[in-house]
């Protein structure tokens, strides 16, 4: 939250948007409500004092030090990296030794996400966006279908 505030939450929105179209508005990259409600309240970040964060005293905003959380956000994220991986892999946009090179050379990632998903196990990773999609009923959680197949087949990537 604290890159968003720095990038503006107004630039993060319109970008936002910008990829939803360019994959014809496909659900899976839908710009989040919360979004779209910090633009229009005029809660840009930095440079309007007030974003996720208050930034109209000298203070610098202190990150939720909840270990627990923490780790729900990190897999959740983690999770759709993986399956934005598996797609890349799934539509032949790139072999997997390609996408896992380029998120620890190009991103500076301890590993790649292919291999992640394989340590972590797929069908965990399955499972969890699975459960997401079924809670909020969004396709962002919608698992590639590679995901599906591997755990079926209880193949791995490597």
């Amino acid at each position: 939250f604290e890159l968003m505030d720095y990038i503006g939450n107004d630039i993060n929105y319109t970008v936002t948007e910008t990829v939803f179209a360019a994959f014809y508005f496909d659900q899976r990259y839908k710009p989040s409500f919360t979004q779209k409600r910090m633009k229009e309240a005029g809660y840009l970040g930095r440079k309007s004092g007030r974003g996720y964060y208050d930034y109209s005293s000298e203070n610098t905003p202190k990150a939720n030090e909840d270990r627990e959380l923490g780790k729900k956000i990190l897999w959740r994220v983690l999770s759709m990296l993986i399956n934005e991986a598996a797609d890349a892999l799934f539509l032949k946009i790139a072999s997997r030794e390609d996408i896992d090179l380029a998120m620890t050379k190009g991103v500076n990632y301890p590993k790649g996400l292919l291999a992640w998903a394989d340590e972590i196990g797929i069908d965990n990773v399955l499972k969890q966006l699975e459960d997401l999609q079924a809670e909020y009923g969004e396709d962002r959680y919608r698992p590639s279908p590679i995901l599906k197949r591997m755990v079926k087949e209880n193949k791995t990537f490597y």
